[in-house]
């Protein structure tokens, strides 16, 4: 998929040349790689909004929800003394990860939220994730029909720190 099909792009091209929209992101990316490269970020772009999707490569390779969100509270932590506000999207796991992991995993996201007092985006591939011609012959990706409807997922959470 084109970069320029991406919901990062979209976003982009949505606000307009009056915002510059960063895409930091590395595909197959941990919260582990995330949190070690966001401070350079941070100093090199110096945003007004943070927007953090990570942890789904964690849970996918069954790593330590602990340190999971642990690295997210951090990330979270470094853009808020940044002076960045913070928009958290959150991931869901396949089903064959079982109930148990998939709701303690789901719970780093929500727990993340009520300490850190940020914006949740409780699933950021909803209407997309499941949907069989939205999704990568891979099963887990968005393919390039989908980036339109992440963009109003993201753009939903996101009109609350851009006032509307």
């Amino acid at each position: 998929m084109k970069l320029e099909a991406g919901w990062v792009h979209l976003l982009s091209e949505r606000l307009g040349p009056n915002h510059q929209v960063i895409n930091a992101s590395i595909s197959g990316d941990t919260t582990a790689g995330g949190v070690n490269r966001l401070p350079a970020a941070l100093k090199k772009h110096r945003p007004d909004i943070v927007i953090l999707e990570l942890g789904a490569n964690d849970g996918l390779r069954g790593l330590s929800l602990t340190q999971m969100k642990q690295n997210l509270s951090k990330m979270i932590e470094l853009s808020q003394t940044s002076g960045a506000k913070v928009i958290l999207a959150a991931m869901h796991l396949p089903p064959n990860y079982g109930d148990l992991y998939n709701s303690k995993f789901h719970r780093v996201y929500t727990e993340l939220k009520r300490e850190h007092d940020i914006v949740l985006i409780p699933f950021l591939l909803d209407q997309v994730g499941g949907v069989d011609d939205m999704i990568q012959a891979d099963g887990l990706h968005p393919n390039e029909k989908a980036q339109p409807v992440i963009l109003v997922t993201v753009w939903a959470y996101l009109g609350e720190l851009l006032g509307g």
